[in-house]
């Protein structure tokens, strides 16, 4: 059994990984000094960001350890299929662009669950897709990403888990609490520029050490253990398909019919889920935000060549370990007995990466994880505090809603820690996991999301009912997949024929169907929602410049008709919405209530900053983003939303975009091509 390179840090990799988490912190919490005194620049960085950060964020909350760790496995284990994931996310980043973005913007809302609000009113389908999003983040996402960080810190570093995690956890809920999404997105864009190069500089050492993408060809149907050769066993035999992107539509592992099934969890993930629409959503302007968006779409070709190639290497290099098929070497290895393809990258870095750049190497492992940690954490605050908190807080002020999106930050990473034991027992095909529990829970929201902006006859009624039988299909496939576990290799498969014939990716096509055509048909039986209320909420009202009616308004009746508002009305309507002395009034109130905030944590002898209790009023208030409170503005309403954005396009940034958007579509279909 081949041995790597002995595991223990030299002082050079101790140095770059310190540096490296110092520089990150004061890069992040500096960049947001600015935006961290309102919900507006906590939770969506003041909506000032430019295109380059917003794509590098994009790129960097979607490519996390989970990634690193098991698409890098998958490569090694079922050679490059698994790169459909990202070569289809290429494509429905334009949907992003150009579909969805411009409705999200023009319609001002700061997450999903209220853009749900906006458009079919009432509070069911926010409260429950707020609840069932921050459920998915804590035990897929999180658990997912924790326990690929500690197969790694494991493997690599030999140290202990819990105090990784735990260490990594508090780093990244410091960004998250402290600096609010502008550090996430400006630390992301630090990250991914590591992430790239460090990735692309070990691809390379791999490429060399194996003779190039000829000697991946040439010698990965080799790459057989000696296990499964002593006992003439065809358990553990390399895929015949390894180098083909579209395989048997019922022997493959992804079967090609089943893209469509990874385009619609992928619409769901990229165009409706909280942690990537919030990073789009904070470009400052339209412009920035689809600039950024596609971007996003260009980087997406690198994971092919950074990360599912290099595993089919590892599995070349280390055939015994990286691909090892007898359950007590595969014990000894990883702590597995159905195999090692997780340790595939660690391995790789170990072995092929010199002191120094080796712990650059352990930095941008460890950064992937904190990006999506840090991603998610921003977004599960932002979705508890603006649609659940306020739910129950109607009259929440702007400083109650930063707070209380902070401590959410805690009570997440305590929830974190309480799971790391589950981890443990985690399965080694966590990435299949993913992607299967994906097919089974996110087609009902896909479905809803599509026909929201684009079937203006979609009412409440319609989308909660598709929602709720949709998640209950969802549901029943899940008890059922995982009631009836898959046969090992050479064990007759006894499950269902509607489980063991039916892929996932299939199932999802199916799901979505099922979910549109119920809710179509509850919609046809209801009553209709009224134009007014859709104004800016779906594709073909998105440049509309008429004032939108509140859907919940509207349904108590106590909206006149289109004739009975004149424009005077409508002006006086307009005023009432933003009366300059009311503001003022406001505005005088809250600068009192802060004030008596002040009181409270000030010194008994009023110097704000003598003594223990002046240290505690300097943290709290730079904790809570107040330490300028006389400059800023803490609004004592609910954060208000604008109601009309401007999504006009300046000409060139649009001629530049679309040919920039062209020519990915191209790369896309050329990489297609040539690994078909």
């Amino acid at each position: 059994m081949e041995t790597v390179a002995g595991t223990a840090l030299h002082v050079g990799d101790i140095v770059v990984i310190i540096a490296y988490f110092i520089f990150v912190l004061v890069v992040g919490l500096w960049s947001a000094r600015k935006n961290r005194g309102s919900a507006g620049g906590y939770f969506l960085a003041g909506r000032n960001m430019n295109w380059i950060p917003v794509g590098a964020s994009l790129f960097a909350s979607n490519i996390g350890s989970l990634h690193f760790v098991g698409m890098v496995g998958s490569g090694a284990a079922a050679g490059i299929s698994i790169y459909l994931y990202e070569l289809n996310a290429m494509y429905v980043l334009m949907i992003l662009a150009y579909i969805f973005l411009p409705v999200y913007v023009a319609s001002g809302v700061f997450t999903m669950p209220e853009y749900l609000k906006l458009r079919f009113g009432g509070n069911r389908i926010q409260i429950y897709l707020a609840v069932l999003a921050l459920l998915v983040y804590i035990f897929t996402k999180i658990s997912a990403d924790l326990y690929a960080g500690a197969i790694f810190i494991e493997q690599s570093l030999k140290w202990n888990i819990y105090v990784s995690i735990v260490l990594l956890l508090a780093v990244a809920a410091i960004f998250t609490i402290a600096g609010g999404l502008t550090a996430v997105i400006w630390t992301d864009f630090i990250q991914t520029i590591i992430m790239v190069l460090g990735a692309t500089a070990l691809a390379i050492l791999a490429f060399l050490k194996v003779g190039g993408l000829q000697g991946i060809k040439e010698r990965y149907p080799k790459a057989i253990s000696n296990y499964t050769l002593y006992n003439n066993d065809t358990c553990g035999m390399p895929r015949e398909d390894y180098m083909h992107l579209f395989r048997d539509p019922v022997t493959g592992d992804i079967p090609w019919p089943g893209l469509i099934g990874i385009t619609i969890n992928s619409i769901w993930y990229w165009c409706s889920d909280q942690v990537i629409v919030q990073r789009a959503l904070a470009g400052k302007t339209y412009d920035h935000a689809k600039a950024g968006t596609i971007l996003c779409a260009y980087i997406k070709i690198l994971p092919l060549f950074m990360l599912v190639l290099p595993g089919m290497i590892a599995r070349i290099l280390y055939t015994e370990t990286v691909g090892c098929t007898d359950p007590e070497v595969c014990m000894e290895v990883c702590g597995s007995p159905s195999g090692c393809t997780n340790i595939a990258y660690p391995t790789l870095v170990i072995d092929l990466m010199p002191p120094g750049a080796r712990g650059m190497m352990l930095a941008v492992m460890m950064s992937a994880l904190m990006s999506s940690l840090t991603s998610i954490f921003n977004s599960s605050s932002t979705i508890f505090a603006m649609d659940i908190w306020t739910h129950f807080r109607k009259k929440a002020s702007e400083l109650e809603l930063m707070i209380v999106g902070r401590l959410f930050v805690v009570v997440l990473v305590v929830i974190s820690i309480i799971w790391i034991p589950v981890l443990r027992l985690a399965s080694t095909q966590l990435y299949v996991y993913i992607q299967e529990v994906s097919s089974f829970l996110q087609p009902p929201i896909c479905a809803i999301f599509l026909l929201a902006v684009f079937w203006p006859r979609l009412n409440e009624p319609g989308a909660f009912f598709g929602l709720v039988f949709g998640m209950l299909l969802g549901v029943l496939r899940f008890i059922g997949e995982y009631s009836f576990r898959a046969p090992a290799c050479g064990e007759e498969d006894t499950r269902p024929g509607i489980i063991r014939n039916f892929h996932y990716l299939y199932f999802s096509v199916f799901l979505f169907v099922v979910t549109a055509l119920v809710a179509a048909v509850v919609s046809m039986l209801t009553k209709p929602i009224d134009k007014r209320c859709l104004e800016r909420l779906t594709f073909w009202t998105r440049h509309s410049k008429r004032k939108r009616v509140e859907i919940d308004t509207w349904q108590s009746d106590s909206v006149p008709s289109a004739s009975e508002m004149s424009s005077s009305v409508i002006e006086k309507e307009l005023e009432e919405l933003n009366p300059p002395e009311k503001e003022k009034t406001e505005k005088d109130n809250v600068e009192n209530n802060v004030e008596d905030i002040e009181v409270i944590v000030k010194d008994s002898d009023h110097s704000p900053y003598h003594g223990r209790k002046g240290w505690f009023r300097f943290f709290f208030n730079w904790i809570c983003g107040l330490e300028n409170v006389d400059q800023t503005h803490i609004n004592t309403r609910k954060i208000q939303r604008i109601d009309m954005v401007d999504i006009t396009e300046k000409r060139r940034w649009k001629i530049v975009s679309n040919i920039a958007a062209v020519v990915c579509m191209i790369c896309m279909i050329v990489i297609a091509a040539v690994f078909a």
